[in-house]
């Protein structure tokens, strides 16, 4: 708790239980500021708010209120400092390293927590927020102001002294990162994404690039140089340490070799003109990469290879190349979260280093989202998968059959696709059609558990879609 004084210049002693900037979430004694997005204005939410129980307002243009309220030039700004001032500051308290890149976040967040330990280092992104002592979700890969602070003091709480948080383009966009200042900053790649919100290619690097640009000076900025746009992120650091993995002998951390199988990846990674053989649960190039580059944040943090290498084996990461228990079928189903084309590309060149006869692919595009990607998208699949069925993937406002139109559009060979506006019974097809050493890949969603339509959200989970599809079918095949 907090008196309102103590947090901003003002008169009033009104005492603070919490912040929000969503009036749905305002509870007894918080705080509400009265932010503007980009569809809400939430000067517009004060008289929920107070109904809710709002002990006082932070605004930037008059409102009408029974409780105190404070006027401010920038409400947006105001945020992150009210939020370090009533948690204490904990971002000062945490080693913070922040991971950006269009596709691998997830997986190389997740995978440095494993290698650095749950009981000390936290997690926040798309998979919630995690440490040994609980797992719970969020709303955002990297959440907002008010959120962030929250669970930067839950960490602290829970006994971590650092956190490996996922740093999206849209938090740079938003500044929703402005005031964190980064221990170890580090890059996964960077391919066309998101183009929605920055309106360009060139506005997207440079929000990534805003990064290197907030870790401290003897910080650690890790970048990819086999990506390309290595030498532009690169050239974007301030911090007087900067380490590179790829598969140059200059790299700090070389990618010698590598060998994928159906259940392991044997790689050779060399530091220090010292080569390490590990065996990786991780499957597919991409992770080769992933792996790298975290092992390359574990270092930084202070771990040793020795510690680290123990750990591997237990890397997992939810939602990315889960393979579905077999309850019958000759066949294997895959879900994983790959929504970009190049995303897509690796994961299905990943697959076709299988053993395996046909790749069949359920998958949609997001409804008001980078509409310029759809295109590509469609084709990415098409040109290496087998077959694809196209679907809805949350459309929100925008129709899904016109979306799917748009992810069809270039696509000359209409042999090779189909189109089930329905992702239930998409998903239901795609299992139907599969046969012997047949791949399911069902592409975009992973393991979350929700559909966004234009009304409302519901509960939809790809993985028990399929489950459910799959005892159907083997249900059938045992009473024939």
């Amino acid at each position: 708790m907090k008196k309102l004084n103590e947090l901003i210049k003002c008169d009033y002693d009104t005492e603070i239980y919490g912040i929000k900037i969503n009036s749905k979430e305002v509870e007894p004694g918080d705080l509400f500021i009265c932010t503007k997005g980009v569809t809400a204005d939430r000067h517009d939410f004060v008289p929920d708010a107070i109904a809710r129980g709002a002990s006082a307002i932070i605004a930037s243009k008059k409102v009408e209120s029974k409780v105190p309220v404070v006027y401010v030039e920038d409400t947006n700004k105001e945020v992150p400092l009210l939020c370090r001032k009533f948690y204490d500051n904990p971002d000062e308290k945490l080693n913070i390293y922040g991971i950006t890149g269009t596709d691998g976040k997830t997986s190389t967040a997740t995978i440095v927590q494993t290698l650095i330990g749950k009981e000390t280092c936290g997690y926040i992104g798309t998979n919630g927020r995690s440490c040994a002592k609980f797992d719970k979700d969020t709303n955002n890969t990297t959440p907002d102001s008010d959120k962030l602070y929250e669970y930067f003091n839950e960490f602290l709480e829970a006994g971590c002294d650092s956190v490996c948080m996922e740093a999206s383009s849209e938090a740079f966009f938003r500044n929703r990162l402005e005031h964190i200042t980064f221990d170890i900053g580090a890059i996964t790649n960077i391919t066309r994404e998101h183009l929605n919100i920055h309106g360009s290619f060139e506005n997207y690097i440079e929000c990534k690039s805003k990064l290197f640009k907030q870790i401290k000076k003897d910080g650690y900025s890790i970048l990819n140089s086999d990506d390309e746009f290595y030498e532009t992120i690169k050239n974007a650091c301030v911090s007087k340490n900067i380490w590179t993995y790829g598969k140059h002998d200059t790299d700090t951390l070389q990618i010698v070799n590598y060998e994928i199988t159906p259940s392991i990846t044997h790689i050779t990674y060399k530091i220090n003109n010292k080569e390490y053989k590990i065996d990786s649960p991780l499957l597919g190039e991409f992770n080769v990469y992933n792996l790298a580059c975290a092992i390359l944040v574990a270092l930084a943090s202070g771990k040793t290879m020795e510690e680290i290498i123990p750990n591997i084996n237990k890397c997992s990461v939810k939602g990315r190349i889960d393979v579905l228990p077999n309850v019958g079928q000759n066949f294997t189903v895959m879900v994983d979260y790959a929504h970009t084309p190049n995303g897509i590309e690796n994961i299905l060149k990943f697959v076709h280093t299988l053993d395996v006869n046909r790749s069949i692919v359920v998958i949609g595009s997001a409804g008001e989202r980078d509409f310029l990607k759809r295109p590509l998208m469609g084709k990415t699949v098409v040109n290496n998968a087998s077959y694809a069925i196209f679907t809805y993937e949350d459309p929100r406002s925008e129709d899904p059959e016109n979306i799917i139109k748009m992810m069809v559009s270039e696509i000359e060979d209409k042999s090779k696709y189909e189109i089930v506006v329905d992702r239930r019974k998409a998903i239901e097809r795609a299992i139907n059609i599969a046969g012997e050493k047949d791949i399911v890949l069902i592409l975009g969603k992973g393991n979350e558990t929700y559909e966004k339509l234009k009304d409302k959200t519901i509960y939809f989970n790809d993985e028990e879609e399929a489950m459910n599809a799959l005892k159907n079918r083997y249900k059938k095949k045992v009473n024939q």
